[in-house]
């Protein structure tokens, strides 16, 4: 990536969703205000944008603190080429998202992703008046609440998407929880330096047999390696049968994680390393 007398441009991220999306908040926050930011429209197109040339990295949402893990996400890193190079989190924080000179009090339809209206039970339960809409994205129904121009409708989303759309904030804080947050892992074709790396994602799968899981990560637990997730995912024409995607905390450089891992391979029917990279602060 360089640019004019050498100079490294600026890298083209990929997020799903509309310009506005917490996901989008996620890449400046990692890369910088600098980075080029490409929307797309599926998770599908977002894992793809790399290979098609459109972007040089990618940001895809991992799990969130309340809604749980992505699934999608999971499936299409199975398959995807791309490494886990960095992790961010972000805090959600849901605004209430009007026209310029709309008054909550008019507001009938409420528009947004499902995840984001279920996070706002409590607002929706002091006003049984607001009908909900279901909605692709996030800041998407804030574009799409702008070009109605409708007063009585409004959408959920955060701050980010108002400033882009010119949309006006009738309530902050719609968030039934404080502690909303969200973690995003950027995806890059070449896998991150080893230097400053703390933490490990992979993705096993085991032979079907009692105490197979036990088994894989007894290497880990004998040198008190901290597991710090593990998820679960049907392996495709195998009915009950899984992978098991798993983030520790271990450092490519360190010795015995390195052991604990070929270890892990002796005893799994497969092992993919998604990623070493340096955890996000805080």
């Amino acid at each position: 990536m360089s640019g004019p007398a050498g100079n490294v441009a600026p890298p083209r991220v990929a997020f799903q969703g509309e310009r506005g999306a917490f996901s989008e908040e996620a890449a400046v926050k990692l890369l910088g205000e600098t980075a080029t930011l490409v929307p797309r429209p599926t998770f599908e197109s977002l894992f793809e944008a790399v290979g098609e040339g459109a972007a040089d990295l990618a940001l895809a949402p991992a799990e969130n603190t309340l809604a749980g893990s992505v699934h999608r996400v999971y499936d299409l890193l199975l398959d995807s080429p791309l490494h886990v190079t960095a992790e961010v989190v972000i805090p959600i924080r849901h605004f209430l998202i009007g026209c310029p000179g709309a008054d909550e009090r008019e507001v009938r339809t409420v528009e947004s992703h499902p995840v984001a209206l279920a996070q706002c039970e409590r607002f929706f339960a002091s006003r049984p008046d607001i009908r909900r809409a279901a909605a692709e994205d996030t800041a998407g129904s804030v574009a799409e609440v702008l070009r109605r121009g409708d007063p009585t409708r409004a959408a959920v989303a955060g701050r980010r998407a108002a400033e882009i759309y010119g949309g006006s904030i009738l309530r902050a804080g719609l968030e039934d929880h404080a502690e909303n947050y969200t973690r995003f892992l950027l995806l890059a074709p070449e896998a991150a330096d080893a230097d400053g790396a703390d933490k490990l994602s992979l993705v096993v799968r085991l032979a079907h047999r009692p105490g197979a899981l036990h088994h894989a990560l007894e290497p880990f637990a004998r040198r008190r390696i901290d597991l710090l997730k593990i998820e679960s995912r049907p392996l495709r024409g195998r009915p009950w049968e899984y992978h098991f995607y798993l983030d520790l905390r271990a450092s490519p450089l360190d010795a015995e994680a390195t052991a604990a891992l070929e270890e892990l391979r002796e005893r799994a029917a497969s092992v993919r390393v998604l990623g070493f990279y340096k955890s996000a602060a805080g």
